[in-house]
């Protein structure tokens, strides 16, 4: 693996001394967990760097962004941390215009796979072809930090714009999902893990929304217009804008984004949102413009507990507010209150486990100290002695837990950690 950056390892450093003032139980953690990527997940190879998701070697889009994310504000003092996250920003470009309907890769075209699927169109280097509107966002979310951090320019290479120029193709090919060629099926799987009807998903009508096979779980879509993978596009689509002014003084490109993203939005507002009898005006999960909406929410980021951290609208926005309160409560069929915690889980882990990195987005997106504080206590005695986060946990024995090693939640955790 990829040696520690020396000012990786000071931040490291100095996160757990204002641990060790702030809340003395979660410093032991602080230094670990922020460090597990670049210690665990960031490897070498002979073009470039590649990062694996933890317990599996391919290296996913989203994962890969959001595991790097925090490093991002340390590429401006430190040239190791730069080189990798511009190496990785390449990578991110070559895969994407390789095939932007996947979701996870190869280090090389090994032909490895997750499982042999039925899809339009496969690939050596692709491991899995599950496509997910966030997975496409998260290149962009990266990309536009380590930008705004270095105004290093060299990332806007011929490569990177023909990766906005397919991004915003798909999205703007799958706002009228009847036109697309993609498809994807897997057999003697759980119905989660492949898209009915053929592999083409369940009917959908125009929106103005772009539509997503899976969600950021990696589970089926129960109705092809995601909410919040669609509100995370939006913001994607500005950055893309705004960098491809920056990068190429492209302006019509970059019109192309800001108008796609102007038209995503306004479906958002008029399709995906819904009365609800107690919690008023809220954001349906998913909806399929045809009059249908899952009310729920996924632990998975981008979720509707993440909608301020993704940058859509701020904490104290009211609708924002009425869904948080749906969200956190027994109405949303993943919230779980145990003996141990209460959070919220989701539909690709058991019944009544929560993931941390609910927990965590729920720290980030609070405005309540006292819920923040009551959320820190929770994770402090429920990673079962680790020393680092999991996906999820039993709410009622937090000794039961899935994938001892996540990187992805472990770096949001000590970014969560930096912010407080």
């Amino acid at each position: 693996m990829q040696p520690v950056p020396k000012t990786l390892r000071l931040a490291a450093d100095a996160l757990t001394r204002k641990m060790e003032t702030r809340f003395p139980a979660l410093a032991p953690l602080a230094g670990p967990c922020f460090l597990n990527t670049i210690e665990t997940t960031v490897e070498t190879t002979s073009n470039g760097y590649f990062v694996i998701t933890g317990d599996i070697p391919a290296m996913w889009l989203r994962d890969s962004a959001a595991q790097l994310r925090p490093y991002t504000a340390y590429a401006a003092q430190d040239e190791e941390v730069a080189k990798i996250l511009r190496s990785v920003i390449a990578r991110h470009a070559f895969y994407i215009t390789l095939d932007p309907y996947a979701n996870a890769f190869n280090r090389s075209p090994s032909g490895a796979c997750w499982d042999h699927d039925r899809s339009d169109r496969m690939s050596a280097w692709i491991w899995e072809r599950k496509y997910e509107v966030d997975s496409l966002c998260a290149a962009l979310y990266l990309s536009h930090d380590y930008y705004s951090a270095t105004k290093d320019s060299t990332i806007f290479t011929t490569l990177w714009r023909e990766m906005a120029r397919r991004i915003l193709d798909v999205w703007t090919l799958e706002q009228h999902h009847e036109n697309s060629p993609y498809y994807f099926e897997r057999t003697n799987c759980p119905p989660s893990d492949t898209l009915p009807n053929e592999g083409r998903g369940t009917a959908v009508g125009y929106t103005g929304m772009t539509w997503s096979g899976f969600r950021p779980s990696d589970d089926a879509c129960q109705y092809g217009y995601l909410i919040p993978s669609n509100m995370m596009a939006v913001v994607g689509l500005r950055y893309m804008a705004e960098m491809l002014e920056a990068g190429y003084q492209d302006h019509d490109l970059s019109k192309r984004a800001f108008d796609l993203a102007s038209q995503i939005d306004a479906g958002i507002q008029a399709f995906g949102r819904y009365e609800h009898p107690e919690f008023g005006t809220i954001y349906a999960y998913e909806t399929d413009g045809l009059g249908h909406f899952n009310l729920m929410d996924d632990a998975n980021s981008p979720s509707l507990l993440a909608i301020p951290y993704l940058g859509y609208t701020d904490k104290e926005d009211p609708v924002y507010q009425n869904t948080r309160r749906f969200i956190l409560s027994h109405a949303d069929p993943y919230y779980y209150e145990g003996k141990a915690a209460k959070g919220i889980g989701s539909p690709h882990t058991p019944a009544r486990y929560i993931w941390p990195i609910s927990l965590i987005m729920q720290i980030l997106t609070s405005t309540d100290p006292e819920e923040i504080e009551t959320c820190l206590t929770v994770i402090s005695s429920t990673h079962a002695g680790t020393g680092y986060m999991h996906e999820g946990f039993d709410c009622d024995d937090p000794s039961k837990y899935t994938r001892p090693w996540f990187a992805w939640a472990n770096t949001l955790f000590a970014q969560m950690l930096d912010s407080l």
